[in-house]
């Protein structure tokens, strides 16, 4: 398992498995993301079994499939909400976890500068660079 936390209450990672949800819970998060399409992985990855591994390590878990065409505000507004709506750490994890940071820089494009955001996602080796106008136009500078 790989934790790259992009800000303290919200870290990315690459694939994880269902036995992996005790560690990522004793590691202080509350919340699951999966933004992982189920017709990616095998059937023992698949979203009603992650579920049912991560609420059985005491861990909410949100669907939330991205893909090219659900990369959009509303996808970044639900993601956004599920993240506020944690009583934790959000850990939010797809097959790199480039996914999870790009749908996590949308959603908080509004609240964090452009450079910011870029930055948070370089130092844990995701370079986003090149969404600096989008997210210009989103943070309104």
């Amino acid at each position: 398992m790989d934790i790259r936390p992009l800000t303290p209450a919200y870290a990315v990672s690459p694939q994880v498995n269902p036995e992996d949800f005790a560690a990522i819970a004793a590691a202080g998060f509350t919340t699951v993301i999966n933004n992982r399409p189920c017709v990616e992985i095998p059937p023992s990855h698949h979203a009603d079994r992650m579920r049912d591994a991560a609420q059985a390590a005491g861990l909410t878990f949100v669907t939330l499939p991205l893909t090219h065409d659900t990369m959009n505000e509303t996808t970044a507004n639900a993601q956004k909400a599920a993240c506020d709506a944690s009583s934790g750490p959000v850990f939010a994890y797809c097959a790199s976890g480039t996914r999870c940071t790009i749908i996590w820089a949308f959603s908080r494009a509004r609240d964090m500068t452009p450079d910011d955001i870029i930055a948070a996602a370089a130092a844990q080796g995701y370079d986003i660079s090149m969404m600096r106008h989008q997210l210009s136009q989103l943070h309104g500078t």
